[in-house]
């Protein structure tokens, strides 16, 4: 067979040595710390994943696809799967924390990292705001087992949903970033004991709803057919964005070569295993029309199965340290991403500046706090759950051509991991996204279009004349 034939490489391109050489530090000398292990990062990896997705998405991809919710989980899982690989291998051999981006400067060329880059402020920036979204659901139904009252509309639902502002999304946004500045060590730590209650939480919610299992509520089972499985395994697809989270920690994970392909797979066979199981429990106890379309969905069939408000207080209280853990770990990736792109001058300066103090990125973290605390307070879940999905599809299809890449043109840059029956499984991974992202629907399509457009005249505008790369090629 002969071997893969790819074109010549594109202008500035990265080298793959240079991105670590270069990884750790701000131009001042002040660097991330190297203090994550494999548990640390396995429960980073869940603490970015498991939230709004399943505690309120679940209800989104049951209305679309009914009890076959089930098969949408694995659909979704199988296409993370595959990407996983890549980003599995990406990760083991190019240990920084600009993830998808740096992977794409190193393979693709800068114009595509940067868009790359820029589709990233949606997977981890806005989902930021979905996810906070969600958390406020959660808030009212605690103080409504715990009270018998909820905070008003007005102040706990943006003008899309009838309120004004949704204060405690702002809320939760801030006490993320106030632990993030701190330092890892401590953001790591909070992620973690997170982690391990969300899952506890989950695990409660199948034993009690698996009480109540009727088989009769799975039929019929896949009512609306394969498009129904296909558009709810769109939705299902926000339930597993941030496992890719785990590669911008390479500069704080104390052997990123072992440890990253490790959490990367650990962390979407938890999950999946996981997600399957609550939507089977959900479903069997109550069946579809319960579950569809009812924000939080898991408290309100938990007080319906034990005739009290109190075990769906539990899950209540555990719903809102999951959806807290995600928005402190997708805004990590979110700020260690900027910090990447402003180290090659495509942002501005002020993103990749260290705290010699906390050795983290404080500017970055407020600014970005600050930027996404606003559609937190105004949005709907709705609004960007689809716009989100998509721009995560695309940056993995860029991950998946990534390797490929990588592999023709520096194949001495490897890690611990290398992908099985390559180039098969980026070759899958990328079908399988561009067919989870034509689930989307066309007005979505339509909104991502004009979001590329946008980025690509942010890139002609000010980071092509900044590149750093291209100053360094010109002199």
């Amino acid at each position: 067979m002969s071997p893969l034939r790819l074109p010549g490489p594109p202008r500035r391109v990265k080298d793959p040595h240079q991105l670590i050489a270069e990884s750790g530090a701000d131009l001042e000398g002040n660097g991330l710390k190297r203090t994550m292990g494999l548990f640390q990062l396995v429960c980073f990896g869940v603490g970015a994943v498991v939230g709004t997705g399943i505690f309120v998405g679940l209800s989104d991809s049951v209305a679309e696809a009914g009890p076959a919710v089930v098969l949408s989980f694995v659909l979704a899982a199988v296409t993370c799967i595959f990407t996983a690989f890549s980003f599995a291998e990406l990760g083991s051999a190019i240990p920084v924390s600009g993830s998808s981006y740096s992977f794409a400067y190193a393979t693709l060329g800068e114009r595509v990292a940067f868009l790359v880059g820029w589709c990233l402020l949606l997977e981890y920036g806005v989902s930021v705001s979905a996810v906070a979204v969600g958390w406020s659901q959660y808030v009212n139904e605690l103080l409504n087992s715990l009270f018998g009252g909820q905070l008003p509309a007005a102040l706990s639902s943006g003008p899309g949903d009838g309120g004004v502002i949704n204060l405690p999304a702002v809320v939760v946004v801030m006490m993320a970033a106030t632990l993030l500045v701190r330092g890892i060590r401590e953001s790591a730590g909070a992620t973690a004991a997170m982690a391990v209650l969300k899952i506890t939480v989950l695990v409660m919610f199948c034993a009690i709803a698996f009480t109540a299992f009727e088989h009769g509520n799975l039929t019929p089972f896949a009512a609306h057919g394969a498009g129904g499985v296909t558009a709810g395994a769109s939705l299902a697809f926000f339930s597993y964005i941030g496992f890719d989270a785990i590669t911008t920690a390479g500069e704080e994970v104390k052997n990123p070569r072992r440890d990253i392909p490790l959490a990367i797979m650990i962390c979407i066979g938890l999950v999946t295993l996981l997600y399957c199981a609550v939507a089977l429990a959900a479903i069997g106890a109550l069946g579809p029309d319960a579950v569809s379309d009812k924000p939080a969905a898991l408290s309100l069939i938990v007080n319906r199965v034990t005739g009290s408000t109190v075990g769906g207080g539990i899950i209540a209280f555990g719903a809102i340290a999951a959806i807290a853990s995600v928005v402190l770990a997708v805004m990590y990736g979110q700020t260690r991403i900027l910090m990447s792109m402003s180290r090659d001058g495509l942002v501005p300066r002020v993103f990749e500046r260290v705290s010699p103090r906390t050795s983290t990125p404080v500017a970055n973290t407020w600014i970005v706090a600050t930027v996404f605390a606003v559609p937190a307070a105004f949005s709907s879940l709705d609004v960007v759950v689809n716009l989100t999905t998509i721009g995560t599809l695309a940056t993995m299809v860029a991950v998946n051509l990534a390797v490929i890449v990588l592999r023709h043109r520096n194949p001495e840059v490897r890690g611990s991991f290398r992908i099985p029956l390559h180039p098969v499984g980026p070759v899958l991974g990328v079908g399988f996204c561009v067919y989870l992202m034509y689930g989307t629907g066309w007005t979505t399509w339509v909104q991502f279009a004009v979001f590329l457009a946008a980025g690509a005249v942010l890139y002609a505008r000010y980071g092509r004349s900044r590149s750093r790369l291209a100053g360094r090629n010109a002199g």
